[in-house]
């Protein structure tokens, strides 16, 4: 259930965003045991010039996961593995080309709804 942020390059077709937003969810549920419905994406699609990955030119993607606290390292390294997989894959993002951050928090930093931390109720 972590939340993650998605920047991509704009003008991409629905097929190539849904590509890319597949193979992070995928990913997530494959290497870092969360629920199959667990998915919270935002999707920002950028101009090249303000999408920017040092020198990296084509295309890119760069995602940041916000969740709690408590995944190993083993499993966080699998997730980024297994990312630059599903990306190369399908759309056809270079390895080099992706880049990945992980924020955690805890229990009471999350409200889904109605204003209640529902992990801490």
């Amino acid at each position: 259930m972590p939340l993650v942020t998605i920047s991509l390059l704009k003008g991409k077709s629905p097929e190539y965003i849904k590509a890319v937003a597949d193979g992070i969810n995928s990913a997530v549920i494959e290497t870092m045991g969360f629920p199959l419905d667990d998915r919270y994406q935002i999707i920002h699609q950028l101009d090249s010039d303000c999408l920017q990955l040092q020198e990296r030119v084509d295309d890119r993607v760069m995602m940041h996961l916000v969740m709690r606290a408590g995944r190993s390292n083993k499993a966080k390294q699998a997730f980024y593995r297994q990312v630059v997989e599903n990306l190369a894959a399908n759309p056809g993002i270079p390895p080099a080309n992706v880049l990945i951050t992980i924020t955690e928090n805890h229990d009471i930093d999350w409200s889904f709804r109605d204003g209640v931390p529902q992990f801490v109720v």
